[in-house]
């Protein structure tokens, strides 16, 4: 349904939208939306820069270190 809509459209849609909301709401919902990403990149950077410093730190996750969760073996005896 949506594969065939064209550049006219895209237009149509595009000035709808701009007299339903306005050119103010539209351009303060932008701004909004570039510091989400901005602050995503950032956030991005921080992280690999941290994983950069020293590749080979444990990483904690919520406070708690890793720890080794596999069951011990258990001894069993055959039914034959």
């Amino acid at each position: 349904m949506l594969n065939n809509i064209g550049l006219p459209g895209l237009l149509l849609i595009a000035v709808v939208v701009l007299v339903l909301f306005g050119r103010g709401k539209i351009s303060s919902l932008m701004g909004e939306v570039g510091k989400g990403i901005t602050a995503f990149k950032r956030g991005v950077k921080d992280s690999t820069d941290e994983m950069e410093r020293d590749p080979d730190a444990p990483r904690e996750v919520s406070g708690e270190t890793a720890r080794d969760v596999t069951p011990t073996p258990v001894e069993t005896k055959d039914k034959v």
